[in-house]
């Protein structure tokens, strides 16, 4: 069990690196170190204002992570940030670690003025999806749309 008293939520480091993709691997099945590498060049920096990769941690240990940014003016829309990752070690989960994450990303969407937030995930995914509603989000008037390239 973490103590929440102990777990902190801070910006990722390079060092955290190899953890996050521990733990991504274990929820996708898929080891992607490239990937990541090239997340936490875009999204890792502390120079970049409206972009965050944040990680939680507890007795140096990352029990999850978050990544989100803000997109402004899209399709004429106002600011509006947006969670594109969010993972946490399944024997972490049901222990505030994803609830902490998303809260951090909040504060720091509002520091920059943004006031909505949304996210995008697969239909049949159940898991992150009942944990997005237990955070308070809801459809969206939107509809994604793709096309098959092949």
């Amino acid at each position: 069990m973490i103590s929440l008293k102990k777990m902190r939520v801070r910006g990722v480091q390079p060092g955290d690196l190899a953890q996050v993709i521990e733990i991504d691997a274990g929820i996708t099945g898929l080891r992607k170190p490239e990937y990541w590498g090239e997340i936490l060049g875009r999204y890792g920096s502390g120079r970049r204002r409206q972009r965050f990769f944040l990680v939680a941690e507890a007795d140096r240990r990352i029990e999850g992570f978050a990544i989100a940014e803000v997109r402004d003016w899209e399709y004429g829309m106002p600011p509006c940030g947006w969670v594109f990752a969010i993972g946490v070690r399944p024997d972490a989960r049901l222990e505030g670690v994803g609830t902490r994450l998303l809260e951090a990303i909040g504060e720091g969407f509002r520091r920059l003025g943004v006031t909505k937030v949304r996210t995008i995930l697969a239909r049949d995914n159940h898991l992150i999806l009942s944990f997005f509603r237990s955070q308070g989000m809801m459809a969206a008037p939107f509809i994604a749309l793709e096309k098959d390239l092949e």
